[in-house]
């Protein structure tokens, strides 16, 4: 077997990761943390903008998710660009996508806040929503580290 990093996978896969990220940043448009607890698992570890590593959802809601979706707008995925890879068995996957949204500098002014995530997922049979298991976001070199919008959240 030749191992290939873009082996063709099943559409309906794909279409599985791309809802995933259609549904994250649903949630963090209406800054609603416990809606988006569901999308991962209860000890993923992520990287992020605030932390070199975070050890479960819980500590990632209060360490990056809530130092970030509250200060932004707009936060959408570029779903037509989102790529995946699906180990042979269809279980394991890495889903990779760029994001836009609008920060906010100490004035108030707005920026355009863009970056891209690596998410790997993971789910106990074929068909079922996949889960992250973990993320790594980061921002394009030159996009400010920090946004100070403050919107309310839901949850």
């Amino acid at each position: 077997m030749t191992v290939q990093a873009t082996a063709p996978i099943d559409p309906a896969d794909h279409e599985g990761v791309q809802a995933w990220f259609r549904e994250l940043s649903e949630h963090v448009q209406a800054v609603d943390f416990a809606a988006a607890r569901h999308l991962f698992a209860e000890d993923f570890l992520a990287f992020g903008t605030f932390s070199d590593f975070v050890y479960g959802r819980d500590k990632a809601e209060a360490n990056q998710w809530r130092k970030v979706w509250p200060t932004i707008d707009g936060f959408v995925w570029r779903l037509e660009d989102v790529k995946a890879l699906v180990s042979p068995d269809r279980l394991f996957a890495v889903g990779l996508a760029i994001w836009d949204s609008t920060g906010y500098l100490p004035d108030g002014a707005a920026f355009d806040r863009r970056g891209r995530a690596t998410v790997s997922f993971a789910r106990e049979a074929v068909g079922a929503p996949w889960i992250a298991t973990h993320t790594h976001m980061s921002l394009f070199r030159g996009t400010p580290d920090v946004s100070h919008g403050n919107k309310p959240s839901k949850t």
